[in-house]
């Protein structure tokens, strides 16, 4: 069984996931609603990531014994200035879920759980790629500035995103 403090944080690890599940879709959406059908692709596969990454946590606290007591949303916010500014707020929020993460398995750690901090790597090593991902799209916009027929061809680009 997991400590009540480790126990509780996970549950509220579930909403903060199942939150950038729905921030996503709600940029995706803004994506579709300005004709870029790419970029709200890719926004539409991470928001199924993070769905995905809050079953993870609901599956490991059933494992462990504890009970998965769901939390509120919040609503995303609906309006965006472009998506170089989409982007920046998606790394930020990623980082975010980093400092969550190493929370969660500097409590585990505390705790001496062996099991949850072998869960817990794999979330470790994933947020590594997710900052990445953000990072680098962050930098493609910056780089095209202005260029329209450059972000065609980024939306083109994102558009192939498959399943990771």
């Amino acid at each position: 069984m997991l400590s009540k403090n480790l126990a509780s944080e996970i549950n509220t690890q579930i909403k903060l996931e199942l939150y950038s599940g729905y921030l996503y879709l709600s940029m995706a959406a803004y994506f579709e609603a300005n004709n870029l059908p790419g970029f709200a692709h890719w926004m539409k596969k991470q928001a199924l990531e993070e769905q995905e990454h809050a079953m993870k946590f609901y599956e490991y606290l059933n494992d462990r014994g504890d009970r998965v007591i769901l939390q509120a949303l919040e609503q995303p916010p609906t309006d965006f200035k472009s998506p170089l500014s989409i982007f920046e707020q998606s790394l930020e929020h990623e980082k975010s879920v980093t400092a969550r993460i190493n929370l969660l398995y500097s409590i585990a750690v505390k705790d001496n759980d062996y099991a949850s901090q072998s869960f817990l790597n794999w979330f470790v090593d994933e947020q590594v790629e997710e900052e990445k991902n953000a990072s680098e799209i962050v930098e493609w916009l910056k780089m095209a500035g202005e260029s329209r027929n450059t972000l065609f061809m980024l939306n083109r680009q994102l558009a192939e995103r498959g399943d990771d």
